[in-house]
């Protein structure tokens, strides 16, 4: 068994897949409607869909909640692709924990991307 999606709800389903597909190398293998939803894929065939939260399931984002209730992951083979990434995000503006650190047995930092998405960046050694 593998996972196979992630689900984000997302305010802004274009900006929040832009940003995933920059900073994150991830490429947009669908999107459907005007802004409606994006099915995005890593080079493991993990795929995130963005799409708008759905009222009849009692559901919102985490821009209209306001909080951050869950984060994700990527892990990088190399320390210093972790300061690369860092790199394009401050560059580009994003919103950043600080400079990467070591942390937990590795190199990290977070960030926060559009949706209100925090998202951890690291590297472990073997």
């Amino acid at each position: 068994m593998r996972l196979n999606h992630l689900d984000f709800h997302v305010p802004d389903i274009a900006e929040t897949a832009n940003f995933f597909i920059r900073h994150f190398g991830l490429t947009l293998k669908d999107m459907r409607g005007n802004n409606g939803l994006a099915i995005l894929e890593d080079d493991s065939g993990l795929e995130i869909v963005l799409s708008h939260a759905i009222a009849k399931f009692g559901t919102a984002d985490q821009v209209e909640i306001g909080r951050q209730t869950y984060h994700i992951g990527f892990i990088l083979p190399e320390r210093a692709d972790v300061d690369t990434v860092h790199a394009g995000l401050a560059a580009a503006g994003a919103a950043l924990s600080g400079p990467p650190a070591a942390m937990r047995g590795g190199w990290l930092f977070y960030c926060t991307a559009p949706g209100n998405i925090l998202v951890e960046v690291g590297w472990r050694p073997d």
